[in-house]
């Protein structure tokens, strides 16, 4: 359940805000009277959900991704660390 606030109420916990939502990694709705409400969230979620709607963006793309997941969660495929991938990818490992 996302957590909400009032704008007076975040400004006087802002702190407080902010390291709750880096910690738990769900967002704050703020409201405003008579505004639209914000959401506080933190730039590493932000990010995340940017690059996501980057890559399901081309239907291709996403249609691949959507089958490696569903590949993945059967238990398909082969476990490896990032140095067996380096490897097999041909790039030098560290």
């Amino acid at each position: 359940m996302i957590r909400e606030t009032t704008y007076s109420g975040a400004r006087r916990n802002l702190a407080a805000l902010m390291d709750q939502v880096t910690d738990t990694h769900e967002p704050v709705w703020i409201r405003r009277r008579g505004k639209e409400s914000v959401a506080l969230i933190s730039a590493e979620d932000l990010s995340s959900l940017m690059e996501t709607d980057y890559l399901l963006r081309s239907p291709r793309n996403a249609e691949r991704l959507l089958e490696a997941k569903a590949r993945a969660d059967a238990g398909e495929g082969q476990a490896m660390d990032i140095d067996e991938l380096r490897e097999r990818v041909g790039l030098p490992t560290e």
